[in-house]
């Protein structure tokens, strides 16, 4: 699965869910997924708080994909082509001096 087909997924999922519904408990905003990410991101530091590897692949292996999850959606909803995206910085990466 590309990044294109794994955000059509996540769309489908949160219309499933009814998230893009008027009065919905969980409005797709691009603060709400934004701070969702920052959350999803301190639990993936939380899993390795204390060592320097996860206790638990599986749990560490899903904080990530909440992690993507989250980035997938908000990028959709903030209309940014997240492939695009990584490419021009990685091909700006390419040329930086790193020190």
């Amino acid at each position: 699965m590309n990044l294109q087909q794994l955000t059509e997924e996540m769309e489908r999922f949160v219309e499933a869910k009814g998230w893009n519904a008027p009065g919905s408990p969980r409005p797709q905003t691009p603060r709400n997924l934004a701070a969702s990410l920052s959350i999803e991101a301190a639990e993936v530091l939380e899993q390795l708080q204390w060592s320097e590897a996860p206790a638990d692949r599986a749990a560490f292996g899903g904080e990530l994909a909440d992690v993507a999850l989250y980035l997938l959606q908000l990028a959709s909803v903030c209309g940014v082509d997240l492939q695009a995206a990584i490419l021009a910085k990685l091909a700006k990466n390419h040329k930086r001096e790193w020190q």
